[in-house]
């Protein structure tokens, strides 16, 4: 079975669409994992600087009562 030049050209086309959808899927997977690795990095930054505050906090409370 012999394919023509159109039939040829419409399966190049729907190759090149489906190459692209899975580049665009796999560019979005990218940079939905940076941002959670963004988020958690940021989420411990910010509970790191409550534990130091807290511990000074309550070092100079201690101070103050005694």
């Amino acid at each position: 079975m012999a394919t023509n030049g159109d039939d040829l050209k419409e399966r190049i086309h729907a190759l090149e669409t489906a190459q692209a959808a899975q580049t665009a899927t796999t560019a979005g997977m990218q940079a939905t994992q940076a941002a959670a690795q963004a988020g958690t990095w940021a989420v411990m930054a910010a509970g790191s600087a409550s534990l130091v505050i807290g511990i000074f906090l309550g070092m100079a409370i201690s101070k103050a009562k005694s």
